[in-house]
């Protein structure tokens, strides 16, 4: 048997489920992170709630990303698999209103990583952080630590490198100018569950949340809320919708339905009745406040006509000039595209060089499936290199 480790490149979720798996096999496992501590990103995420994946059906469920690779993937570790690991590692965990699967109330992000931390040193996963990952051959990996250069001989290598959003966590996609100097192929990066800058300003509703609407743009529609921001809207939906707007020249128009439950004959009908509009909107139509202040924007006559309101209600109009810079959204879209991977994600050029997680070109909807993509990814790395192994 091969004398030298698995490396691993990266102490995300991807690299720490890739070393988990391998070495529950009896693999010899090195992670080298550049940071003095692993999973900052996954940590970072979990200020904003921390769901760890979805409980939705998995035939819907891999439905909700963009590449059949993907989907195949997540499938072979799906959202079941990742709760039976979590309560491996000894965390339970919970199915919220949404399907949205957390970790029970009482326990925190830091508790997550920690026990699965203190799974992988159980496991004999060695950690070596502050160690910047320089370069790699068909044999070893250069890496810099304390301003040394040192070279690593593997049996197998993992990049697990992140995309290019959150520079602060170590998310820098640094990697990029390496692999193209390898003559590998990358998909530029672009922003994905992105917010989106405003042509208006929306300023005087800053903070202020429109809940239970629909965004469309021709004809994708998506549920949820959004919020309005110092530069514009943010939201579920609207993250939705990056993967169809992005391809578009901007500014173009998403529209808001502000009472989807409701048709524009019952809404017309409504406003017909005689009473004041803003009355009808806050008693009749349940509007919001902030939903109430939107439409106060539109000009006189659209405000007073019965079926132009009813109309905008319907199809509010927001024009948007562009998506946030990469470094502020929560993923992005691009980097190494499948065509450059064998099936098993090692790299056709460098058969014994695995790539995981959101270094890849795949994008999905956050709720949970970011994450269970990484965490897919670093399963199948792991259970492809010990068929190849074993076999």
């Amino acid at each position: 048997m091969n004398e030298d480790p698995i490396i691993i490149i990266g102490a995300g979720p991807a690299g720490l489920m890739a070393a988990h798996q391998l070495a529950k096999k009896g693999y010899k496992v090195h992670i080298y992170e550049k940071n003095k501590a692993a999973a900052r990103k996954f940590l970072v995420a979990g200020h904003g709630g921390f769901n760890l994946t979805h409980s939705e059906p998995i035939a819907s469920f891999i439905k909700k990303y963009d590449a059949e690779q993907i989907q195949h993937i997540v499938q072979s570790f799906d959202n079941s698999h990742t709760v039976a690991w979590l309560a491996e590692i000894g965390i339970s965990t919970y199915v919220g209103s949404s399907g949205k699967i957390f970790p029970e109330k009482d326990i925190k992000p830091i508790q997550v990583l920690q026990a699965w931390l203190d799974q992988l040193n159980q496991l004999g996963v060695i950690i070596h952080y502050e160690h910047n990952f320089m370069d790699f051959d068909q044999h070893s990996v250069t890496l810099n630590h304390n301003n040394e250069s040192i070279h690593k001989p593997y049996h197998k290598l993992v990049l697990a490198l992140g995309g290019g959003s959150w520079k602060k966590t170590g998310s820098d996609a640094a990697w990029i100018s390496l692999l193209k100097n390898k003559n590998i192929t990358i998909k530029p990066l672009q922003a994905a569950n992105s917010g989106y800058n405003t042509t208006d300003d929306y300023a005087s509703l800053e903070g202020q949340v429109l809940k239970n609407i629909e965004i469309s743009f021709q004809n994708t529609k998506k549920l949820g809320e959004m919020v309005f921001t110092k530069y514009g809207i943010e939201g579920s939906p609207l993250y939705y919708m990056n993967r169809y707007t992005r391809t578009f020249h901007f500014p173009l128009h998403l529209h808001i339905d502000l009472k989807p439950n409701l048709t524009k004959d019952a809404l017309v009908k409504q406003l017909q009745s005689g009473s004041q509009v803003s009355t009808i909107l806050k008693t009749k139509l349940r509007l919001s406040a902030t939903a109430a202040a939107l439409l106060r924007r539109l000009d006189k006559h659209t405000f007073t006509n019965p079926e132009a309101l009813a109309d905008a209600i319907k199809h509010y109009p927001i024009q948007v000039s562009g998506l946030r810079p990469i470094d502020e959204v929560i993923s992005t879209a691009g980097g190494i595209p499948f065509t450059e991977l064998r099936e098993d994600l090692a790299l056709h050029q460098f058969p014994n060089v695995y790539c995981a997680g959101e270094m890849i070109d795949w994008e999905a909807p956050t709720g949970g499936y970011l994450l269970q993509a990484c965490f897919s990814t670093g399963a199948w790395i792991a259970s492809s290199i010990d068929k190849r192994t074993t076999s």
